[in-house]
């Protein structure tokens, strides 16, 4: 059997393969629901056999979404719909996963950041969290994490990249701050640390928590991979169980080398220095090129997006390219 299709254990939680659908906004929810698209787009990819799946970034407060279309878990309501999908998820085989997410002052609502510092020079500009700011901002992640375990999501993933809330207290190029929030890499990294903190007194420690991050912002003076490194290890030492590598999204002006597998190397590099599970995402289109990830021992996980976007089964077209034996829908054999 292919590395790819190989089961993987972290914690509680078994993944019956390495595949991984990659949180993609949907722009379909109306007021922070889900509704039925959630459902078909989620359970779409369950029956097309991915081991995990993880839902997009699903706002901890109102004036934290990227856009009004957004989900969200900032009300108790919302996590009614959410159950029906979990259930689907899990009825197919698949690990139902939730990334947690604040926009900040990449937000369509009262944009808040680190420091009033516009994304761009047309936006207008953030509000500078105060220290009332900042505790609330916390203390939504963690009733946020406790709306998803009640909705039966059995990994979560707080979201630290794209230019979002935790990415610009990371980044130097957004965080002007000359509190304990900001300067040195040790003050600009508390906020997610005290974030992870805070979930983790609600998240079970028997099953997985993740963050993403950018691994680099692209930009001069801004975050980059040796600071990303040492974040990971500190974030292994406090019970972070995967770093999901992403990159970029903090400032309009980035210059990212696109290509396929582009930020494979900051998995591998995160992974060997930092001792801690990797996965990889980013122009991974191809079974094969996926599998050769996995075999040089560059990620431990592969996040599938826009070609999940193309071919919700994915994963049963991959085991045929690779030559796996893997279970097909009861309803679908006729096809197989």
């Amino acid at each position: 059997m292919s590395l790819l299709f190989s089961p993987l254990k972290i914690k509680d939680i078994v993944f019956k393969n390495r595949i991984v659908i990659s949180p993609m906004c949907m722009y379909s929810a109306v007021d922070g629901y889900a509704n039925d698209w959630h459902l078909v787009h989620y359970g779409s990819r369950a029956v097309g056999g991915a081991g995990l799946i993880i839902q997009e970034a699903t706002a901890v407060s109102e004036e934290g979404r990227i856009s009004t279309g957004d989900l969200g878990l900032y009300r108790e309501e919302h996590s009614e719909m959410l159950q029906k999908i979990t259930a689907f998820i899990h009825q197919h085989g698949a690990v139902a996963g939730i990334q947690l997410a604040h926009a900040g002052r990449k937000g369509c609502c009262s944009t808040v950041a680190p420091s009033a510092i516009a994304f761009a020079p047309e936006d207008n500009e953030p509000l500078a969290l105060d220290e009332a700011g900042i505790q609330k901002v916390i203390s939504d992640f963690r009733t946020a994490a406790q709306r998803a375990l009640k909705a039966g999501y059995k990994l979560i993933e707080i979201h630290a990249a794209h230019g979002y809330l935790i990415h610009q207290f990371l980044s130097p190029l957004s965080n002007r701050r000359t509190d304990n929030y900001g300067g040195s890499f040790e003050n600009r990294i508390r906020l997610l640390l005290e974030i992870v903190k805070e979930v983790q007194t609600v998240w079970p420690g028997n099953l997985p928590l993740f963050v993403r991050i950018s691994a680099t912002d692209w930009a001069e003076d801004g975050w980059d991979v040796d600071e990303a490194v040492q974040l990971a290890s500190i974030l292994n030492r406090n019970g972070v169980d995967l770093i999901d590598c992403s990159s970029g999204g903090l400032v309009p002006y980035q210059k990212i080398p696109v290509g396929p597998g582009y930020q494979v190397p900051f998995a591998e590099r995160l992974r060997n220095e930092s001792q801690i599970l990797t996965s990889a995402v980013g122009l991974i289109t191809d079974a094969r090129q996926a599998e050769e990830i996995l075999q040089k021992g560059q990620a431990d996980l592969i996040l599938i997006a826009r070609e999940s976007l193309r071919d919700p089964y994915y994963p049963l077209h991959a085991a045929k390219l690779l030559g796996d034996e893997i279970v097909w829908p009861q309803q679908y054999l006729r096809g197989k």
